[in-house]
């Protein structure tokens, strides 16, 4: 039976990872959401920092938020640490600071969708609910021979139909079939070379019996990239830097950054000053460039450049931007304790330096 080879294998093959091996809820749900977009390397050095300050569902609810968005940062989407902070807000009102047993009440969390709460239950309290994400997706796909796209509304018909089957002999624990899957998508079939013959189901694979596993899964056309030029500015006064929050809607919303915008105009330098006067205030004058930084957000490839601007007597700092984010001097020592972007960390640490 395949869940038998499955669960053998991973008897052997599981990686040693700080959220498994538990039964508590809490510790599922916080693990799960940081894996979603997120390489598990990555997830396997943020999750214990985040239980140690955040040990429970209660304590978590009280934080505030800057405090969550300091232990995510890096972390990126930061939407899902928002939404993990709503949610034991939920759970501390509603439900006496407990994981609701209901998955009817699980879904009904902020941030929690059918995937996640059938991960939660599965593994903690051996619901038999299944589970499908990016690596399961692509084993089943292959496993089915599926060969339509996995976005369409047909193929995750399919898809969940089967994740649903592999979760009900009752002989097997639904939590460690689900894992075991998602281990042998992430290690074993690969996007890429799939190893199929030190696959555990390779005997149960209909892909590999056609000599099709190459073109499967069916992808949707991939994301075509826009350039998009920005420049952030760091202004300073009297051992302090002025930086702004954004709003919970705009990108990396509930992070500090430096004043920073899209370059619509040129020459850049005229239309900086005139940003900074509009959002912040302040008047300026565009001093050296300190720093170029290359990177990627959703759909865009950045280029930021990042300049010191210099202030000029008459201008005030606002209490807001006139989209109602927050302003601020904070003194150069305690940006650390400030949650940033990534890219404005790397600014701070230029200014340490």
């Amino acid at each position: 039976m395949l869940q038998k080879k499955l669960l053998t294998w991973f008897s052997h093959h599981a990686r040693k990872l700080p959220w498994r091996g538990t039964h508590d809820p809490y510790r599922v749900w916080v693990s799960e959401i940081m894996l979603q977009q997120t390489q598990v390397a990555t997830v396997a050095e943020y999750f214990p920092r985040f239980l140690e300050a955040f040990p429970t569902i209660s304590v978590l609810a009280e934080a505030d938020e800057e405090s969550v968005l300091r232990l995510w940062e890096g972390l990126g989407y930061y939407r899902r640490a928002r939404q993990l902070h709503a949610a034991a807000k939920v759970m501390a009102a509603e439900h006496a600071g407990r994981f609701p047993d209901a998955f009817s009440d699980v879904l009904k969390l902020p941030g929690v969708g059918r995937y996640t709460a059938g991960a939660i239950l599965s593994i903690s309290r051996g619901e038999h609910l299944p589970i499908l994400e990016a690596n399961t997706v692509r084993l089943f796909a292959r496993l089915l021979a599926l060969e339509l796209p996995t976005h369409s509304a047909a193929a995750q018909k399919a898809l969940w139909a089967y994740a649903e089957e592999l979760v009900q002999p009752r002989e097997f624990p639904p939590g460690e079939v689900n894992q075991a899957l998602m281990e042998v998508g992430s290690l074993v079939c690969t996007p890429q070379k799939p190893a199929c013959g030190a696959c555990p189901l390779r005997d149960f694979c209909e892909s590999r019996r056609q000599e099709c596993v190459e073109r499967i899964p069916v992808m949707p056309p991939k994301m075509q990239y826009e350039a998009r030029r920005e420049a952030a500015v760091v202004i300073r006064r009297d051992g302090c830097v002025c930086l702004m929050r954004y709003a919970p809607e705009r990108r990396w919303g509930g992070l500090w950054d430096f004043p920073r915008t899209e370059i619509t105009e040129e020459p850049p330098e005229d239309f900086l000053q005139k940003f900074i006067k509009t959002v912040t205030g302040l008047k300026i004058r565009l001093g050296r460039h300190l720093k170029t930084i290359r990177h990627g957000v959703t759909k865009y490839r950045i280029t930021l450049d990042c300049y010191e601007g210099l202030l000029s007597p008459g201008g005030k700092l606002h209490e807001k931007t006139p989209l109602g984010e927050e302003l601020r001097w904070v003194a150069i020592s305690e940006i650390s304790d400030y949650p940033l972007s990534v890219t404005g960390r790397k600014i701070a640490k230029l200014l340490a330096e």
